[in-house]
């Protein structure tokens, strides 16, 4: 099934030919980001795995996940600001489950040196234990 948020950003990116020209995209991107709250930048809410430093945080609001993350490393901040517009305002459930097939539609995977495919992997475990959790409380 398409999604409707993961064709948009495939559609940003395909208007680029260059990876050079969408490395410059994600570093635009990386303004858009919902600001992580200042107290949350801290160990707590780092993501292990990353080489650079994210911190992200999630709340649930009227049933629907909603992320804020921050990094250190500007490249890194667009990524997350990826997965933060893919997969907030969504049930902890069908974050769960999204598969989020835009990051090798645009070629994101094939294109990140090794330690930042594993923090892209980090960061997405991380998106996905918060709605875990979240769905565990509304289950309990």
């Amino acid at each position: 099934m398409k999604d409707p948020v993961q064709e948009e950003i495939i559609d940003e990116f395909s208007a680029f030919d260059e990876w050079l020209d969408k490395y410059d995209y994600l570093i635009e991107l990386s303004d858009s980001l919902p600001a992580i709250d200042a107290a949350h930048r801290n160990d707590k809410y780092v993501i292990d795995g990353c080489q650079s430093r994210v911190w992200v945080d999630a709340e649930l609001r009227e049933g629907k996940v909603y992320y804020t993350a921050d990094s250190d490393a500007i490249i890194t901040k667009g990524i997350i600001a990826l997965l933060v517009r893919a997969l907030s305002g969504r049930t902890p459930q069908q974050i769960v489950d999204t598969d989020l097939y835009f990051i090798d539609a645009i070629g994101l995977g094939e294109n990140l040196s090794p330690t930042r495919s594993n923090g892209l992997r980090a960061m997405i475990k991380q998106m996905k234990l918060y709605a875990l959790a979240f769905a565990s409380q509304q289950n309990a």
